[in-house]
């Protein structure tokens, strides 16, 4: 079987396949290397994230992904007192929400490369204009201070844990233009958003020890194929016991 990645997260990893998007490219990337897996759930923040652990990373599975990115707080940093108070976590109660599923993703698996992704910076007056067009209000849910301050503490879980992050709250303010260059709606990502995701999820990655380039293929490469005796690659790669003598 190929090795599974798992992208756990909310909304920002739900649409990650779509055109563009930074999942569809980490696809591409590790295509016939590793199974790329989805688990996005618009909406949710950690403290809704805990619930889905048992069901997505079953302690008692004997083949958990080799490595999973976990990707949240862009909800969780909703502003108390608006239209998305709902959705609001604590700072303090988000960073246990993390250790507990990088715990339980350790649990799962002691070897799994774990990546934790802080949230994109916002965009405030791309917020706002969301705002008045969905709510008919001015305030925005959400602001890059606040938001800020979840991105740190994600990075602080991190260290904490001994586990890999990526800072993308840091990262894209390092680019002028960065709100209308990687920020769609004030708080989904655009293409080169998600670009900047894709690399850098693919050099934590790499930084460890899931290079796709090191990785080897499923199955042997076609040109490794001798027409007149195929058989031989794939007793070569141990897999001929997958044929029947009817196949071959």
């Amino acid at each position: 079987m190929r090795p599974q990645i798992i992208l756990f997260g909310d909304s920002i990893t739900e649409l990650s396949f779509k055109y563009g998007g930074w999942g569809a490219s980490l696809t591409d990337t590790y295509s016939r290397k590793a199974d790329i897996l989805v688990r996005g759930y618009g909406g949710y923040t950690t403290r809704w994230a805990l619930f889905l652990l048992h069901h997505i990373f079953p302690l008692s599975s004997t083949t958990p992904p080799v490595a999973t990115t976990v990707f949240f707080g862009a909800n969780d940093a909703a502003l108390p007192g608006r239209t998305s108070e709902r959705q609001h976590v604590p700072l303090e109660e988000y960073k246990e929400n993390l250790r507990k599923i990088v715990r339980h993703l350790k649990e799962c698996s002691p070897t799994m490369l774990i990546v934790l992704i802080t949230p994109p910076p916002i965009d405030e007056e791309g917020q706002q204009q969301y705002a008045i067009s969905v709510h008919g209000e001015k305030a925005p849910e959400r602001t890059n201070e606040v938001t800020g301050n979840y991105a740190n503490g994600c990075v602080e879980v991190a260290k904490e844990l001994g586990v890999s992050s990526v800072n993308l709250w840091s990262k894209m303010q390092a680019t002028q233009g960065w709100q209308k260059k990687y920020i769609s709606d004030g708080l989904h990502l655009t293409p080169d958003g998600n670009n900047v995701v894709y690399e850098e999820v693919v050099k934590a990655f790499t930084g460890a020890w899931l290079s796709a380039n090191e990785m080897p293929a499923d199955f042997p490469h076609h040109m490794e194929i001798d027409p007149q005796n195929p058989a031989k690659a794939f007793q070569e790669r141990c897999l001929i016991s997958t044929f029947t003598k009817k196949d071959m």
